[in-house]
């Protein structure tokens, strides 16, 4: 992401804008931001996107608030937090027209996505802001921070070879990625977060000593239970990410060779969690000078990071001083260059890949049916005209449209479509989801109808992209039934308002004829072209 300016005052900016452009440092760039409404803070940074795609930081902003509070030990945001949050965000909606922030991207996590009265907070915020708040899921929270985190890696191949854990201790849950030689392997989210740990199980009657063990027996039981689904004894490189693990590496960290990465001892560590746990949050607050709303956080969040190190054979603890929101800085400078993050699109074909194997997927079909309607989406994108974003959408759509069949073969896109709708896929938010599971709902029987409740209830825009979809998956699925299996040595060609697909090394081409007959309907109705196969 490259290194951070410290922040600055607005007669700071000024001053770096006019060197800017008399250096011609500033020529083509553009400014962008990216806004957090945490558990126990609402966190704003606002960077600069030059031309060559390198992300500079101008300011870092935080403020704290209750949400975490009031969500996790209620399950509703309470109107003093959501008045405090609102005064916060206005404050930040006259810095981004200060700053002229040309693109802005402002999410909510955990607090938000447990609260019954979210809606109504973030209509609030609209109202009085006209900021559009979207609460994104764990899958895209941890999406984010792993794209940043493996940005700030970048050439440290050491860390990243073998098994590599991530864990970022938030205050609703704890995100943990488990990567293989750089490569992303699985996802869990675990309700361990040191906000919700605090007010769910801390009390001012018990002593400090008493709380941390309490904590301690919470964290252990629930980790206990991770091993079955995410083992740990594995793991060489133990990564932690979140402001409690930067608290101790400004104690306890030493420097490494990258300036985004700290190391920490594990004896070192071991006794700063012993020396902590003795001391209420109002006295670590004068111990360390940290703000109280920090404090109260940093125990229950250490003892997260002590259990899951332990859990690892690692032999240190390396801290990543980025942060969710240095993804959606990552992201929105990929937008404005137009860059794609492979690493991530990787991972987002592994987890599905990885959920197909759970529903017992014809994987080699699968694969097939992908490669084919890859070919014909990038073969057809002027008429499309969709983005990188909805070919991942396809693809994962393809991998996944049989899993239904997991359930019963009778109406298994519908099962499909419900199985999808309900599952995390690693880098995809809620509603990426939902597109994908309904493009797979549409890949046989009947297009999607004004009587599919589902399907109505989408906005337009994305109606018009799940029947795009599907058209191209319904004739991938078909082309797959026979006996295509080289999808790159399709050719196609267009005659006038037919589509002809050159099919070369086979005999005959009527299994396949048949079934492009029966479902290229759809394809015929969205995109106004005939598809026909011939031999070649």
């Amino acid at each position: 992401m490259g290194r951070a300016i410290p922040t600055m005052n607005l007669r700071g900016k000024a001053a770096l804008m006019e060197v800017s452009e008399k250096t011609g440092e500033s020529k083509g760039a553009k400014t962008v931001a990216a806004i957090d409404v945490g558990a126990n803070a609402v966190r704003m940074v606002i960077a600069e996107v030059l031309a060559d795609g390198r992300v500079e930081v101008i300011e870092r902003l935080q403020r704290a608030v209750h949400l975490g509070q009031d969500a996790f030990r209620r399950g509703r945001l309470g109107a003093a937090s959501m008045r405090v949050a609102l005064a916060i965000l206005r404050d930040f909606h006259e810095l981004l027209k200060l700053y002229k922030v040309e693109q802005l991207r402002a999410v909510a996590t955990s607090a938000a996505r447990e609260a019954s009265n979210t809606d109504t907070f973030l209509d609030r915020i609209y109202l009085a802001t006209g900021l559009k708040v979207e609460v994104i899921g764990t899958p895209e929270e941890s999406r984010l921070t792993v794209s940043a985190v493996r940005q700030a890696l970048g050439n440290a191949l050491s860390v990243t070879r073998g098994e590599t854990l991530i864990a970022d201790v938030g205050g609703g849950s704890t995100l943990l990625t488990l990567l293989r030689d750089g490569e992303i392997v699985t996802s869990q989210s675990l309700r361990l977060g040191s906000v919700r740990l605090q007010e769910v199980l801390a009390s001012n009657e018990d002593s400090p000593e008493q709380t941390a063990e309490v904590f301690r027996y919470q964290v252990s039981t629930m980790l206990g239970s991770l091993q079955n689904s995410m083992p740990l004894n594995n793991v060489e490189s133990f990564i932690a990410v979140g402001g409690d693990a930067r608290f101790a590496v400004r104690q306890i960290g030493q420097p490494t060779d990258s300036p985004e990465l700290f190391r920490v001892d594990p004896q070192a560590f071991d006794e700063l969690v012993a020396r902590c746990e003795h001391w209420t949050p109002e006295e670590l607050t004068k111990r360390f000078g940290v703000p109280f709303a920090e404090a109260e956080t940093i125990n229950p969040a250490l003892l997260v990071y002590q259990n899951l190190f332990r859990l690892t054979k690692a032999s240190q603890i390396i801290v990543s001083g980025v942060t969710m929101r240095d993804g959606l800085l990552l992201e929105l400078a990929n937008r404005v260059t137009g860059k794609e993050d492979r690493a991530l699109v990787a991972g987002v074909i592994h987890s599905a890949t990885a959920i197909a194997r759970k529903y017992h997927v014809d994987l080699e079909h699968a694969q097939t049916v992908a490669d084919v309607a890859l070919r014909l989406f990038d073969e057809i994108r002027p008429d499309h005209g969709l983005g990188p974003q909805h070919r991942l959408l396809l693809h994962v759509a393809a991998l996944l449209h049989e899993v239904g069949s997991y359930v019963s073969n009778r109406s298994h896109h519908k099962h499909s479509y419900y199985l999808i709708a309900n599952s995390e896929i690693f880098g995809l938010n809620r509603e990426e989801t939902l597109l994908t599971a309904h493009v797979a709902r549409y890949h046989r029987r009947s297009g999607p109808k004004p009587s599919h409740p589902e399907y109505m209830s989408l906005p337009r825009e994305s109606r018009v992209t799940v029947s795009k979809l599907a058209a191209i998956l319904r004739v991938a699925d078909a082309l797959s039934r026979g006996h295509v299996h080289a999808p790159c040595n399709l050719q196609f060609e267009r005659q006038g308002d037919d589509l002809i697909i050159c099919v070369p090394n086979m005999a005959d081409l009527l299994l396949e004829q048949r079934a492009v007959h029966t479902k290229a309907d759809m394809f015929e109705d969205i995109y106004g072209m005939k598809v026909r196969l011939e031999l070649s």
